[in-house]
């Protein structure tokens, strides 16, 4: 069980630095912040994925597909997170 856990942190690492990655620009997050990222688009990316094609848990925890879908919900995670941010750093006082 722990290991099944540790690999769950290394895949939303990966899949938020991979976001990071593909997403252009500066992000000022350090090791925490991807790794919030990643995990935060891997339960995005599973929601979708389980919405539009009705898989679910009970097909494998670790699927190429969901590695893939992590990674695309920590982009659409990455881009709501500078929407947000870019919004809240423009206002006038």
């Amino acid at each position: 069980m722990l290991w099944f856990i540790i690999s769950l942190l290394v895949i939303g690492l990966v899949a938020g630095f991979i976001a990071r990655a593909l997403v252009p620009g500066r992000d000022p997050m350090g090791l925490g912040g991807t790794l919030l990222l990643g995990i935060i688009g891997s339960f995005i990316g599973g929601f979708l994925g389980y919405v539009l094609f009705g898989k679910d848990i009970e097909e494998g925890a670790l699927q190429a597909s969901g590695i893939i879908g992590s990674i695309i919900g920590a982009v659409l995670a990455l881009l709501v997170y500078r929407a947000v941010t870019h919004r809240r750093g423009t206002l006038v006082r």
